[in-house]
């Protein structure tokens, strides 16, 4: 099974905020021998945020999705995943508590407009909220949170540990090399090599473009074979009469 992210905003796309949630998914992802397969950001544009989940829910992929779900006109997330899902939003029962809750405890009136942040796709589950208690939701393996990091990021985490807790890699290894001076033109056959070789692993290539040209080659995938490529790899580089040295 894959692992998606979906980042919702304009402000990301208009440049407005910088995304956070990319880079530390993937840390969380890795630390769990887990690995983050796609990442989509989305604009607040209904017609485009049901097309990506319709097409996410029939991939049938686990997906982490940040933003839009506040309750201001364009949070767009609940309606269109609803809408993906040929479904429609209802209040949550256990939402409708967590909101009372939250109104006895800050004195905040509980107006329609509140109400809406707990209105979500029929059939989904709430995801707690360590920071103000208004939850996100879950609906086939797909996770819906807040986009401030400092909620969405310990939501992720919980849904991670619920869900996923058996299904990392422990054994998932990234191992890599830099290549003096080389194109990546020379390096292709051994590549291929390797990944026809090693079914279960990728060959990944980076070039670093600066006053000292390299690339960084590697391997990753289970440990055992990942191991084994890289020493296959690092062997083979002498062949093509090329140097390297470790990352």
């Amino acid at each position: 099974m894959k692992i998606g992210l979906v980042i919702v905003g304009d402000e990301i796309l208009s440049g407005r905020r910088e995304d956070q949630h990319l880079s530390r998914v993937v840390k969380m992802l890795t630390s769990r021998g887990l690995c983050l397969s796609w990442a989509r950001v989305m604009g607040d544009d209904r017609e485009d945020l049901v097309n990506c989940y319709r097409d996410s829910f029939a991939r049938g992929d686990v997906v982490l999705s940040t933003g839009g779900i506040g309750a201001t006109p364009d949070d767009l997330t609940r309606e269109a995943v609803a809408e993906a899902l040929g479904t429609v939003t209802e209040r949550h029962p256990f939402g409708v508590e967590l909101m009372e809750q939250f109104s006895r405890d800050t004195g905040k009136e509980l107006t329609a407009e509140r109400y809406r942040l707990i209105e979500f796709p029929k059939g989904c589950d709430i995801i707690p909220n360590p920071v103000n208690k208004i939850p996100g939701f879950s609906i086939q393996h797909h996770h819906f949170v807040p986009g401030f990091p400092q909620m969405a990021w310990p939501m992720l985490e919980w849904v991670l540990d619920t869900h996923y807790a058996d299904m990392g890699d422990v054994g998932y290894r990234e191992y890599s090399l830099f290549v003096k001076g080389a194109n990546e033109s020379r390096i292709i056959p051994l590549m291929e090599q390797l990944m026809a070789e090693y079914a279960g692993v990728k060959v990944f290539s980076l070039p670093v473009m600066d006053e000292n040209p390299r690339i960084e080659l590697g391997v990753k995938g289970p440990q055992l074979l990942a191991k084994e490529a890289f020493a296959k790899m690092k062997a083979g580089l002498p062949s093509l009469g090329l140097e390297w040295y470790r990352a």
